[in-house]
This record gives structure tokens, sequence and C-alpha cells, in this order.
């Protein structure tokens, strides 16, 4: 019997080779765009997977009270590390972290500049990465020691033993290898090509020493921590919660909460509001997801309304069936065996289309997906899709079949009419989701542009960032006016930190103003001379700095902090900070060091001559990129042998916080053009099929006079109201998600009408252009034979 309702599927498909055409096509395009997406997402969130016993690993961070606004930070002091280690019994293991930057390495020849992290010694307890060489128990032993990735080993050893050799790291200390570990997944949170201990970093750093012996008011760390088996976390984050209130002396400490968010959030709920993780990634990776359904379900209506519109040329074919004996459930079967050979067709050609499609996805967002041919998951998953919309898409076209009575078919009364309705109500919801998929990629694309074009609040033009080894920084004005002098480029600066980034938040003791209890938290960048001049940050009132060493007890504000201080008059103005009594000399205009969604923050800008841990250049407008970054790095090596350069652009910089925004636009831009392409497929067969019902009704009017644009308005009418009815209903639909989507941003483009309007008009003439091929042609046919075919 199965095979028999094979044949007869294979038949039918053969036959209509058209309208079958249509319909694998429509839903191999679906699939494959479902297919795609679920890769993606699955990629995201299966962050940390490859981790053992990640459920019980956290990050400790703190909720900080500013005045009733809540704010997060990661940031955390040495000091509660070693009070959770020491109080809390629940604790199997906890480390505390820098946070894994840049760092120059050197073995024998080789010079490279790569990501690593100082940790605890008891980090690869908590995170069991696979050690090839080396164990977890004597890697860490000697405070002087450093882990290698495979990768890192090989960039610096080649294919020699690293065990034993030694590393210098930023030309200061000597570190022997003691450990190798696997490469890190790309799914991974941690970017590190190598790890080193914190007691080495205590050792190196004073900032350290003095953070050990500090309270908790001095956050400038990360920290880890991994719960014993079979502690609850939400208990156990109840107990610790206040536990920073102890230090009672100290307004940050007083003001804090400490929080705990688990491994399996960390890649997709990075965003906090009030106090808790609300979104992040996980908004773009639920936006790509509803894009894909949408797609999909727009492919399944178009095999609805096919295969029903076609419902009165295989009427009869089911009244035979009927009248030799076949009962309904049968028939019912054979049409959902069609449908599903219909699916599995366009399901091999959907994961042909994914795999040719995957490497420009994987090119476009930054990473790599691949379908996971060996997981036996894939396969019950892609059957599972299969039936699924075998039975979404045939359900209703077998029902609608096996309905017919045999005695009206086979007496030649036409039916099929009472399935019209419902068709136009698909279409409408095709078109629909179809529209609403225009308007989102329209706001989307709006907002992104909206943000790449506000003021940065500095020149990111012909601006050049590198880290700075601490040979430069000790001989940094000796290297700057080489630089000067040099033509290549027109201002240098140093400063704790690139443009594009804050690396420090402290609390402001005191201000004018001050109420009781009140708590400003500031971002704090330690810059050298000529700093604003460099990055082409504008001084709004007051002086800029004139020397580090001569304006030490200075401070210059940006426009931020002096709203947030509700400072009227802020020059010559005196604030407390670090102990520290500082003059207001300056303010300088808002800039944005971090997102550039977000509101700028309240920023203090302090000198320090000590502090120069990136260089800032502005390259000369006449010379050549190329040119001038030849020599600064000959210039750097020239203070600086041991060390690599590494560079990086202000403006490539800045461009990649747009890299999710700019990744869902371009996706959701792709999957609009083919949900708009899959509903044309739809409207092309629906149009056909409408032709040839109406073929002697066109005859008859072209005899009796009618122009072929008649015909063609007649034609494209109902469609065109379909559409229109569509857009409607897509409106208000589309306004309320969107505008969802939008929250999470501080700086959002408004939404205009004109998207609305653009959105429909765009529908409305794709639509005409889809159905006029099939209005035209049915126009132009002669009467004679329109009128004989019947």
């Amino acid at each position: 019997m199965i095979n028999n309702y094979i044949k007869v599927a294979y038949r039918n498909m053969r036959n209509n080779k058209g309208f079958s055409a249509i319909n694998i096509l429509g839903l191999a395009t679906g699939l494959a765009v479902a297919l795609i997406i679920g890769l993606w997402a699955y990629h995201e969130a299966s962050y940390d997977i490859q981790v053992p016993d990640k459920e019980r690993i956290f990050q400790v961070r703190r909720n900080f009270n500013s005045n009733g606004e809540i704010l997060n930070f990661t940031s955390v002091s040495l000091k509660l590390g070693a009070t959770l280690k020491s109080e809390m019994p629940e604790i199997e293991y906890i480390a505390e972290t820098d946070w894994m930057g840049p760092h120059n390495l050197k073995a024998g020849e080789q010079k490279l500049v790569l990501e690593g992290a100082h940790v605890a010694d008891d980090f690869l307890h908590i995170f069991q990465y696979p050690f090839i060489q080396g164990d977890v128990n004597s890697a860490f032993k000697d405070p002087y020691s450093i882990i290698l990735t495979a990768s890192a080993a090989r960039a610096l050893f080649g294919n020699a033993d690293p065990m034993g050799k030694i590393v210098r790291i930023d030309n200061t200390d000597n570190l022997t290898v003691t450990g190798i570990l696997k490469d890190l997944p790309e799914n991974s949170s941690f970017r590190f090509k190598y790890l080193m201990t914190m007691r080495r970093m205590e050792q190196a750093y004073d900032f350290v020493k003095e953070a050990r012996k500090s309270g908790f008011g001095d956050n400038s760390f990360q920290l880890f921590a991994k719960v014993r088996a079979g502690v609850d976390p939400v208990q156990f984050a109840a107990k610790i919660k206040n536990i920073e209130k102890s230090e009672t002396t100290s307004t940050n400490a007083m003001n804090s909460e400490v929080i705990l968010q688990p491994l399996e959030r960390w890649h997709l709920y990075r965003k906090y509001v009030n106090g808790k993780d609300s979104g992040g990634l996980i908004d773009n990776v639920r936006t790509a997801t509803i894009v894909g359904i949408l797609v999909l379900l727009i492919a399944c209506i178009n095999f609805i309304n096919l295969s029903t519109a076609r419902s009165s040329k295989r009427a009869k074919e089911v009244g035979i069936r009927k009248a030799v004996g076949a009962e309904r459930k049968f028939l019912i079967f054979q049409f959902l065996v069609e449908s599903f050979l219909t699916t599995l067709i366009a399901a091999v050609i959907a994961c042909i289309l994914a795999a040719l499609a995957l490497p420009l996805f994987n090119r476009m967002a930054g990473i790599t997906v691949k379908i996971p041919y060996n997981t036996p998951m894939l396969y019950v998953i892609l059957l599972s899709a299969i039936v699924i919309v075998s039975l979404i898409a045939g359900a209703r076209p077998a029902f609608i079949l096996s309905s017919f009575r045999p005695v009206k078919i086979l007496k030649g009364i036409r039916i099929g009419k009472s399935s019209s309705n419902s068709r136009r109500a698909l279409v409408i919801a095709q078109f629909t989701c179809s529209i609403a998929l225009i308007i989102a990629t329209i706001v989307i694309h709006n907002q992104v542009d909206y943000a790449r074009n506000r003021s940065v609040g500095y020149d990111k033009g012909l601006l050049l960032q590198a880290a700075l080894p601490g040979e430069v920084g000790a001989h940094f004005d000796a290297f700057r006016n080489q630089l000067m002098q040099s033509g290549v480029v027109t201002n240098v600066t140093a400063a704790s930190s690139p443009i594009t980034a804050i690396f420090s938040h402290n609390d402001l003791e005191a201000f004018p103003g001050k109420l009781p209890g009140e708590t400003v938290e500031m971002a704090n960048f330690f810059v050298y001379n000529h700093y604003f001049q460099t990055a082409g940050m504008k001084v709004v009132a007051g002086r800029d700095f004139r020397e580090a060493a001569a304006d030490s007890l200075s401070v210059i504000l940006n426009e931020a902090a002096v709203k947030r201080l509700r400072l009227k008059d802020p020059v010559n103005q005196t604030i407390t900070w670090a102990d520290r009594k500082l003059v207001i000399v300056g303010v300088v205009r808002d800039a944005l060091m971090e997102s550039p969604y977000a509101n700028p923050e309240p920023s203090m800008f302090v000198p320090l001559a000590s502090e120069k841990s990136y260089g800032i250049f502005r390259l000369a407008g006449n010379v050549d990129p190329h040119t001038a970054v030849a020599a600064i790095e000959k210039a750097f090596m020239a203070f600086s042998p041991e060390s690599a350069f590494a560079y990086k652009f202000t403006d490539d910089e800045y461009n990649t916080k747009f890299r999710q925004e700019v990744l869902i636009g371009r996706l959701s831009t792709i999957f609009t053009v083919l949900a708009i392409f899959i509903s044309c497929l739809g409207l092309l067969g629906l149009a056909a099929f409408t032709a040839e019902q109406r073929t002697k009704e066109i005859g008859i009017r072209k005899a009796l006079g009618a122009s072929v644009t008649q015909i063609w308005a007649m034609l494209s009418k109902d469609f065109v109201m379909l559409v229109m009815a569509s857009a409607l209903l897509a409106s208000p639909l589309a306004f309320y998600f969107v505008q969802r989507w939008l929250q999470q941003f501080d700086y959002r483009v408004d939404i205009s009408v004109s998207v609305f309007v653009i959105a429909a008009l765009g529908a409305l003439l794709v639509t005409l252009f889809t159905i006029s091929y099939q209005a035209i042609k049915a126009a132009l046919m002669d009467p004679v034979k329109s009128l004989r075919s019947e």
C-alpha cells in the first residue's frame, strides 16, 4: 500500500512539474533558512558546554546601588575572594583573575603579542580544560610558571617540545613552561592563549600588593567560583548577598550586593537591568529564531495554498477512489504521504543549500558553524522537522481533498469554492509575515546607521592604538619626540586604557553638594600629556592639562559627570577621590568609550605620568598609513627590541562594537528577501491557477472588447487587496516587536511612519511584478482558443 501511495505521489509530482517545483523550492528555501538559523542559535547557546560540572560554576559579580539605580559590575575585590574562600564551606574552589589582556611573549628569537591571563592556582580546578602535557596539580607550583595552549606553543617553539623551556613576558620576567592545554574551542567564553599565576602578578605589580591589603571597595579583578555538589545556588546566593556590608566604613561596600551568574548564562545574558541579567545576545538569537520560523511558516503556507488550489484537478481521482471503496482515512494518509515525500525532497535540497551557504554565513558572522553530520541527534531533529512540516503543510490539503463527495464529483458539480476564503486568509497571513520582516529589517538598519552616525566625541580617523611595554613607557617623551620629528604623526600620547574601552571604575568620596549617603561611581582614565589633542576631544570649559607632573592634583570631567554631580560651575571646584583632593580644571565633551548605543558614562580624567599602558597616535594625513605604521614600529623597536609591536586602528576597533547588530541586520535582510521570494513563488502559482480557472471568463471579456490592461487589472485586483490587508495587519504587529527590540538601547532611533509605507509599497510592487506575467499572458490569449478550451 505504501509503495502504491509513493507511486501515486511521484506521478502527481511528475504530471504537475511547475506546481511541484514551486512547492519543493519554497519548502527547501524555508527549511534551509531554518537550518542555518538553528545551527547558529545552537552554536551561541552551546558556549562552555564542554566544561565539566558547568552547572556548579559561577562568576561572582556586584550589584551597586547608585542612589536607587542598580548598576552591575564584574569587577570585584581580592578581599571578597579571600573572604568567600575562608568563610563559605559551600565553595569548593574559588579563583581571582585579571582582565585577560595582551602581553609580549619572547621565546628565543620569536616575539609575539598574545592574549593571556593571570589566574589564581585553583582556576584550572574550576575550568577543567584538558592538558596535553603537564597536570593541574603541579603546573602552578612555581609562581614563575606559564601554561600555554597548543597553538601558542607551536607559535613560540614550532615542533620542539616546549615543556621546561623559557618564555620571557613583557621583557621583565622569565617564565618556565609547565603545561600545555588543548586549544580552547571557539564556543568558549575565554580567549586566552596562556595562563600565568596571580602570585607572579602580585610580585610584579605594586597595585596588586596594595589590592591584596585593601577592603571591599577596591574592585579591580574578576572572581570565579565552583560550589560543592549538592549546594543550592539560590540559597547560597542569598547567604553571600550582603557579605560586603560588614565593612561599614566603606561607602562602596555598604551599597554593594554580591550576586552569582551561572556559567551557562555568561554568553547570552550580558546585559543587566536593575541587577538582573535580562538580555544581551539572547535578544538577537530570539530575533533570528523568529525570522527563521516566519520564513518556514511562509513556505508551509505556500504548500497549503497551492495544494488546496489544485483540489479541483484531483477531484475525479478522489471521487473514483471513494466510489470503488476507499475510506477517507486512507485518502488522508495518501495525501500526507505525498506531503511527506515533497518535504523529504525539499529537506535534502535544503541541506545542500545550507552546506553551500554556511561558508558565506561564517564569514559574515565571524564564527565557524558546521553541520554536525556525525551527530545522531541531527538526523533525529531533521526527521522530526520533516514530519512536523509535512503535517503542518499537508494536513489541511489532506482533509479538504478527502472530504469531497464522490456523487457530486462524478456528476461534474464544481467543488473547491469553499476553500477560496481560507486561501485568501493564508495569503494574508503569508504577506503579513513578509511585510513585518521588511519593517523589522528597515528598523534594524536604521538603528545601526543612527548609532554609527552619532558623534563619538573624538576623531577616530587616522587614530592608532597600541599596548606599550615598560621600556617604551619609561622613555615615552624621547619616543614621542622621535615620532614627532619623523613627521608621520601629528600627536602622540599615552593612557591607562585605549580610547574605545573603560578599564576602571571608582567611587567619589566627596564633591560639592553631595547628599548624605549618596554614591557616585565614575569611569577613570589615567592620561599623559597631549591626551585630548591627540584624541580630538574638545575641552568645552576651563583648560586642558599642562604637564602630567605639574597637574598631578588636577582632574578633568566629562559633561555626563558634571551633570551627574549637579555642578553648575564646575571649574575650580574640588572633589575627593582615592583619598586625594583634586581640583576640576576643565570639562571635556562627552565621548563614547564603550557601547555606541548607550549614554556616555560619567568619567574623570586624571593626569598620571607613571601610567602609560597604551600609546595613542594621531597619524599625519599626508603620509600613507602603512608608511606611518612602519615608522612607529621602527621607533618602538628602538626602545624595546625584545617586544613585538601590535596595534589597532581606533575606527576598526569602534566598528567591532556594531558586529552583532550588523550581523542581525544582514541576516534579516537576506532572510526577508528569501521570505519575499517564497511568497512570490506562491503568488506565481496562485496567479497561474486563477488564470487557468478563469480562462473562459477572460475569453468572453476579450470577445466583448476588454483590453489587456482591464483584464490585467481584474486578475491583479484580488491579490492587491490581500497585500494591502496584510500591510494593515503587519504594521501594528511589527511595531510592537521592533519597539521591544529597540528598548535594549539607550540611544535608539524613532520609528517613522515612512517605514510602514515603504514596506507596504515594496510588497505591493513585488506582488504586481510577480502576478503580472501570468495576468498579461492570460490577457494576450486568443479568445477563440480560450473559449474552445472549455
